[in-house]
């Protein structure tokens, strides 16, 4: 048997090969996913920046801890809060005390995150002056990098200024130093300082400051702005990996089956040969699984050499894109490999199974028979596991629709759930091939000529080899209709959600930091607005079932008079007029939402309030958060102002005054369509990076199968093209034919790949409007379009170039070739 396998593999080397490039490429992917996420594992904890050179850091409260049954649940706090003023005193009376500030700076000629701080933090980075002095007024400062240089006067929203020195940039952050005074002035609040004492005598002083916390060594990272951040990139990379292993392991598995069932369908007169020679089903099937082994072995083995040359490409990849910290680099890990090599051995085998004991079911009779006559393309087995599949993958999308429709649009739901469709389409393909075909060709076949007619017939009589190279194409389609149409669809949900809330002709966006009073008095007393309503965001926290802290999203309103004029909630119970300090707009995913009813909760700075639900809304697609008022949530800054215009007055001139009072401090004016584009714009770039890199893992599997396929497939009539050639038809002609047989064929993939994508996207408008959002689905045809004509061209130069080369010998000859 192992001289056969061996004989059979140089033999047929060219059915083997898109098996063998399919395979050793997913185990590579493997091999490069499973050292990113191995590397990631390792991944050290962000160095302090900011505060790398400080003594003792004192941060005040920033997390909330509520007791539970089962322990204490954390959540951050969206308005972290200030260290008290008598733990503040203590301090002092250990030593030398420097309060830290943060705040937004914005000017035409800087950089767009240039961030504000006292000067007497600048040490603890530590920062150097390099060129000029240090600040001594109010109106001098000091700034990072050498965007700016010393005698330079600049214009910011927080008003003129010079440049009065330079220190070195360290690469976190464009920093722009004031004196103490000025930068208190500018941002009264302090959340943290700066403690020159024993850490042991600070932590005496604090005890009793509920939430308050000292932070030495290490720790000082958690006192640098955004102090999760590597974490959080981490957690996106290895969500982007994982997903494209899965993906890639699922179409190998594909590719990988599909290759050697079409290739035992073409090799059944050698199957039947040894069967009249004498073997036995069991050894018929044990060759095709040898066959299968020593490709898995060879693929694998070249997989995982390619993973070790792939992996630090990729790494330097990621970091370049912004999915990961500048410090990631894969490390020595030897688990990958060994999980990769025996991965894509095991998907070898699971490919090459189905099409073994194909092999070995039928006599030596039978085989000879069917060797020059395809019949019984669908068996009962595949009829069985393609309408069980279909089966599951329908009512399981009933199930989502009944329970929790908002489960079908997560990410990870919509990425998953269209490869049981897929795999579904697939098996039960020639079911439908035939007359799927017939209608394609309906019209060609009409037309004056033989053409149209045998193109129609080859490929509806061809149902298996159609049915192969279809397979590939439907994969692509339906992967690239599922998951860019998933994403589009819920964007224009989103987008569609928010027009319909908002009722107000103008928004007016602050920019980081928020409004200042001032500002927000100039908006009001803007003529020609109806109304007016400052709002900023927050969040707002409930306990469910008694121990799940859950973090909500909220919008505080600083005047809920004006709510209902500007915000049109979707509202299924209660009334917006009924918000007041003591009552909260809640959604109909909190656990309590009956109107009337008091819930629990704590706001954004941790305060515990118990607040009455005036109003009930839809659940929408997630973004449709609690609604309360400003006394509710203390230290959120006015961060958008809704205004509405008032009959009769001029629309362009209420604009130019907005413009005019928001100038000054930043504020962007936008009317509602341009502030709900903005809202809502394409795919962010993570999500898009991660879905092309999956298409573009389905499309070069699909390149190789198709191609493959193809080759196989022309290859294996070679004495039909003779015939029509001794029928009359020229050199041209018969590649034209073949050529038009290949588009039909990607035309038959194409639409059941559209037709699983559609049932996919079904499900989830079906869920948007269980949701009560009212959104069509939105199919990404750009891309489809681009998908099938790579398929397209793919399949006819395979076919056309193998085709050409075989018609070199005379038809005779070729007419004579047995199989």
């Amino acid at each position: 048997m192992l001289t056969v396998t061996l004989r059979t593999l140089r033999t047929r080397w060219t059915t083997f090969t898109g098996s063998f490039v399919a395979l050793s490429l997913g185990v590579a992917l493997l091999a490069v996913t499973g050292l990113a996420l191995a590397s990631s594992r390792d991944a050290p904890d962000r160095a302090p920046e900011r505060f790398a050179a400080a003594p003792v850091v004192v941060r005040g409260p920033d997390t909330l801890r509520v007791s539970t049954p089962i322990g204490d649940r954390t959540q951050r706090l969206a308005q972290p809060r200030a260290v008290p003023a008598g733990t503040v005193a203590a301090l002092r009376r250990l030593g030398r005390v420097v309060e830290d500030r943060s705040f937004p700076i914005r000017s035409e000629d800087g950089p767009r995150d240039l961030v504000g701080h006292p000067w007497s933090t600048a040490a603890f980075a530590p920062y150097e002056i390099d060129a000029g002095r240090a600040p001594r007024a109010a109106g001098e400062v000091v700034v990072s990098g050498d965007w700016a240089a010393p005698g330079e006067r600049l214009r910011t929203d927080r008003g003129a200024v010079e440049v009065v020195g330079t220190v070195a940039g360290r690469g976190f952050e464009h920093a722009v130093f004031y004196t103490d005074a000025q930068a208190a002035r500018l941002s009264p609040v302090s959340l943290q300082l700066v403690v020159d004492a024993d850490p042991a005598a600070v932590r005496e002083a604090v005890r009793g400051s509920a939430g308050v916390r000292v932070l030495t060594g290490g720790d000082r990272r958690y006192a640098d702005a955004d102090p999760e951040r590597d974490r959080e990139a981490m957690t996106a990379m290895n969500a982007l990996f994982g997903t494209a292993g899965g993906v890639s392991a699922f179409v190998s598995v594909f590719v990988v089956a599909s290759t050697f069932a079409f290739a035992v369908a073409q090799r059944r007169r050698e199957f039947g040969l040894l069967r009249t020679a004498g073997a036995t089903p069991g050894q018929v099937r044990r060759t095709v699984l040898a066959e299968g082994l020593a490709v898995g072995v060879l693929a694998s083995a070249a997989g995982c050499l390619l993973g070790s040359y792939g992996a630090p490409h990729l790494a330097s990849w990621v970091v370049g894109e912004g999915l990961a910290p500048a410090w990631f680099t894969i490390g020595d890990h030897t688990w990958p490999y060994h999980a990769a090599f025996w991965t894509g051995l095991l998907v070898a085998l699971g490919g090459v199974t189905a099409a073994s004991w194909r092999a070995g079911r039928t006599g030596p009779a039978q085989s000879l028979r069917e060797a020059s006559a395809e019949k019984a393309a669908m068996t009962r087995g595949r009829w069985l596991c393609g309408a069980a599949l279909l089966l599951t993958a329908l009512v399981t999308l009933a199930v989502a629709l009944a329970d929790g429709p908002g489960e079908l649009l997560h990410r990870k739901t919509y990425v998953l759930r269209p490869m049981l469709l897929i795999t579904a389409a697939a098996l039960l393909a020639p079911a439908v091939v035939r007359p799927l075909t017939r209608l394609l060709t309906w019209l060609p076949s009409l037309l004056p000529g033989a053409a149209g007619m045998l193109v129609r017939e080859n490929a509806a009589t061809g149902t298996r080899r159609t049915a192969a190279v279809a397979a590939p194409v439907l994969v692509t389609v339906a992967l690239a209709g599922s998951l860019l149409g998933a994403t589009a669809t819920l964007t224009e949900a989103g987008a569609s959600e928010t027009r319909e809330r908002t009722a107000a002709d103008y928004v007016v966006s602050a920019p980081r930091g928020g409004f200042d009073p001032a500002t927000v008095d100039r908006l009001r007393a803007v003529p020609g607005a109806a109304a007016v309503s400052p709002s900023s965001s927050t969040a707002v926290y409930v306990l469910e079932e008694g121990v799940a802290l859950v973090r909500s999203g909220a919008r505080a309103v600083a005047d809920p008079a004006s709510l209902p004029a500007t915000t049109r909630l979707p509202l299924t119970a209660g009334s917006a007029t009924g918000l007041d300090d003591g009552s909260i707009v809640v959604n109909e995913e909190w656990e309590r939402h009956t109107v009337g009813e008091r819930v629990r909760v704590w706001l954004g700075d941790g305060t515990e309030r118990t607040l009455r639900i005036a109003a009930v809304m839809a659940t929408g697609t997630g973004d449709n958060g609690a609604y309360l008022t400003a006394a509710d949530a203390p230290g959120a800054a006015v961060d958008r102002v809704d205004v509405t215009v008032a009959a009769g007055a001029d629309a362009g001139a209420v604009a130019d005054a907005l413009r005019e009072a928001a100038g000054p401090a930043g504020g962007q004016v936008s009317s509602r369509d341009e502030w709900v584009a903005a809202t809502y714009p394409a795919t962010d770039g993570p999500t898009r990076i991660g879905l092309f890199l999956i298409l573009g893992i389905a499309l070069l599997y699909t390149g190789i199968s198709l191609v493959n396929t193809m080759v196989m497939a022309t290859a294996d009539r070679v004495r039909e093209l003779a015939v029509l050639r001794l029928a009359g038809a020229g050199r041209g002609q018969v590649l034209r034919l073949v050529g038009a047989e290949s588009l039909t064929v990607v035309a038959v993939g194409a639409l059941l790949g559209l037709a699983a994508a559609g049932v996919n996207l079904t499900g989830m408008w079906g869920a948007l409007r269980l949701l009560s959002v009212h959104s069509a689905p939105r199919l990404p045809w750009t891309a489809l379009a681009g998908v099938v004509g790579i398929c397209a061209v793919l399949a006819v130069t395979a076919s056309v170039i193998t085709a050409g080369l075989a018609l070199r010998r005379r038809p005779v000859e070729q007419a004579a070739v047995r199989e």
